[in-house]
């Protein structure tokens, strides 16, 4: 371990923050507002969160975001920083990622901190380490901008607890969606070890939101909740598959978020992963009907009911591609659905349907009216009725669907 130490924190830095990019859980949405003007402490984070930067693929890098160290007992066969791997190791101490962090502030690079880690001699001693780093930050230091930990869900439960009276979001990844997937191929992990931490946490959580009968106070732990992170592609499962892990999650943990990440080939991996990592657009579908489940109403087997294979379509979106499978829910009304059936209209989202039922308040809207709220006509137009429009057999056209896909390109020799 002391040949790890001998590199420059430079050079560890590099090493480690490259280590990171792989996890995709380190969004900072959801925390509370907090600033040190009053306490005299350092750092801040506003109610929605901290500012976010993001990479072309998408991920946060707004965090300084990286591993305590990249070795790993484990040999997870999608992990590149397996034990079996030969990629170049380092370590930090967690003085060194207290400093980096505070460093990194000061400077006006970040506004909070992204922590993980490889599990180095025991779980325990590694959420130690880690829990250290968030302590000291926030005793000591009283650092105030944004912490999220991934913790690690073999650890003692007292060392996650204290972890979430310091951190704002903590994150236990599932990994992979499937029970069978898990075993194959992180065999060292146990699913139900993973999911019971998930549900201790979520007790904590709840039982931290109750005021006391003494203060009338509620207790802080882990304001921005708890997350997970599944990797697409790497096992095999399809969509649904993903999707229906993820509504159990939800909804049996509580859960804040669920990060999908494509899986990134790594040098000599096992026989059993994928050669080529799948299209970044099936993360993008992933994340799309994620969202219609949690804010659009819709069932997760709604969304995937119509799809071959189990499949998204890369194509459309979900929501279009349900709309089509659905031609006999539509036309809707704008000026007498409810809610709930409007947020089903490919075009329409949650703000601009708050702009519908306040608008209609006044006069039916016209078609126009949409528009001047902001909305494509050319792709409501087709699945509503409004003053003076009815789409007549437009719904039903049997090219309904070229109408909504990409124009093909030509393309270019030079």
């Amino acid at each position: 371990m002391n040949i790890l130490m001998k590199k420059s924190l430079t050079e560890r830095l590099a090493i480690l923050s490259d280590a990171a990019k792989y996890d995709a859980s380190c969004a900072s949405s959801g925390t509370v507002k907090r600033d040190s003007h009053a306490s005299g402490g350092l750092g801040s984070t506003e109610g929605s969160g901290i500012c976010h930067a993001y990479a072309p693929d998408g991920r946060c890098i707004s965090l300084l975001k990286i591993l305590l160290t990249n070795f790993c007992i484990y040999d997870c066969a999608y992990c590149v920083n397996r034990s079996s791997s030969n990629v170049e190791r380092a370590r930090f101490t967690p003085e060194e990622v207290i400093w980096l962090t505070l460093e990194f502030y000061r400077r006006n690079y970040i506004e909070g901190l992204f922590l993980s880690s490889g599990i180095i001699r025991s779980s325990d001693y590694t959420m130690e380490q880690m829990v250290r780093v968030v302590r000291e930050l926030r005793v000591t230091h009283n650092f105030r901008g944004y912490i999220h930990l991934k913790s690690i869900p073999e650890a003692s439960p007292h060392l996650i607890e204290e972890a979430g009276l310091h951190a704002d979001r903590l994150s236990l990844n599932i990994e992979l969606p499937t029970d069978s997937g898990i075993t194959r191929f992180a065999p060292e992990k146990k699913p139900a070890n993973i999911r019971r931490s998930m549900g201790d946490l979520r007790l904590k959580i709840e039982a931290a939101g109750e005021p006391t009968l003494r203060t009338k106070k509620r207790q802080r732990f882990v304001p921005a909740g708890q997350s997970t992170q599944m990797i697409v592609g790497a096992d095999g499962a399809n969509d649904a598959t993903i999707l229906a892990t993820s509504g159990r999650l939800y909804s049996s943990y509580g859960l804040k978020r669920v990060y999908y990440s494509a899986f990134s080939p790594i040098p000599d991996s096992s026989k059993n992963l994928p050669l080529i990592k799948p299209p970044l657009m099936r993360e993008h579908r992933l994340y799309q009907a994620d969202w219609l489940y949690r804010f659009y109403g819709f069932g997760i087997d709604e969304i995937t009911a119509n799809q071959a294979g189990g499949m998204l379509d890369l194509t459309l979106d979900p929501k279009l591609a349900w709309a089509l499978a659905n031609r006999a829910e539509f036309p809707v009304d704008i000026n007498k659905a409810e809610r709930e059936r409007l947020l089903r209209v490919p075009g329409l989202g949650t703000k601009t349907v708050k702009a519908i039922v306040w608008a209609r308040r006044f006069r039916r809207l016209r078609i126009d009216d949409l528009q001047r709220l902001g909305i494509s006509i050319k792709k409501v137009q087709s699945f509503i009725s409004a003053e003076g429009w009815s789409p007549r057999r437009l719904i039903d056209r049997p090219d309904l669907r070229a109408m909504f896909e990409p124009q093909p390109e030509q393309l270019s020799l030079l």
